[in-house]
């Protein structure tokens, strides 16, 4: 069932229905607890009742969207604004909702793609390609010697496959040996540019090939394009925020760290599926 089905519906009481008889059958738990009857009515807002033995449920009891009671239908209108990358403010007015509340609702979406993400944090390997980005600061930071405020993104794309990424505290050689030997598989090809911070991988059981951007940006099999491909993809979708703090940043980054690797996907279908189990 379409999302905007919903939004074609004119009473919100219908809204509620049918987005709630979507969870539910989503959930997959449409059997009753007690009588083991598979027979139900809608009884008060947001609850159904057993025709068998009249016991009540609250089909969202013990989901993510039981953290923050809202209806059914503004939840599913929520989920589907922040797949399309809808600002929190926007998706306020379009739902009707505080823009708190929305915020609280998006905080909740992006700490259930953290969790996802922790769960499918496999090791990478292969042939990869490791970058830096920064973000957020007003002013442009020297690499290696202070970000000027910014936040430092440390990436590692597979290529072929998946991104990962960590916030960094600079770019000295520790501190990306450090996460590189947490998140790529020794033996790997690893890609960089020729920033001196990646000289050390060679020294940790890598294949360190780089390239020197101040003459070339590609040079065979030599290029960190991918990298910087998702570096644009993620600075694109952040950028309509108009500021993040910085406690909040590693939930916007992971964020797109999970868009990358799912896109081509539902995403609508998979967030309800998050938000469900």
């Amino acid at each position: 069932m379409d999302l905007m089905d919903f939004r074609e519906i004119g009473k919100l009481v219908s809204e509620d229905r049918l987005s709630l008889e979507y969870l539910w059958k989503k959930r997959g738990n449409t059997v009753c607890q007690s009588c083991s009857s598979s027979e139900f009515y809608y009884h008060q807002r947001w609850r159904v009742r057993c025709k068998g033995c009249k016991k009540d449920y609250w089909p969202l009891q013990g989901t993510r969207f039981a953290l923050l009671r809202i209806s059914p239908s503004q939840w599913l209108s929520l989920v589907k604004l922040f797949e399309l990358s809808t600002s929190a403010r926007k998706a306020s007015q379009e739902v009707h909702l505080s823009y708190k509340t929305t915020l609280r609702a998006y905080d909740i979406l992006r700490r259930v793609l953290v969790e996802e993400l922790a769960k499918t944090d496999d090791i990478l390997k292969g042939e990869l390609e490791a970058d830096e980005a920064y973000f957020g600061g007003k002013r442009k930071g020297k690499r290696g010697r202070g970000a000027g405020g910014k936040t430092i993104v440390y990436g590692i794309l597979e290529r072929g496959g998946r991104v990962s990424v960590s916030i960094v505290q600079d770019v000295s050689a520790e501190s990306l040996m450090t996460e590189t030997v947490k998140r790529v598989r020794r033996g790997s090809i690893v890609y960089t540019d020729k920033w001196r911070g990646y000289d050390s991988l060679m020294f940790c059981g890598y294949k360190h090939l780089n390239i020197d951007h101040r003459y070339k940006f590609k040079q065979g099999k030599v290029y960190i394009n991918g990298i910087e491909g998702f570096w644009a993809f993620a600075k694109e979708r952040l950028i309509k925020h108009h500021g993040i703090s910085r406690k909040k940043f590693l939930f916007y980054i992971k964020e797109m760290e999970w868009r990358y690797n799912n896109r081509g996907k539902d995403l609508f279908e998979v967030l309800v599926d998050l938000m469900l189990h």
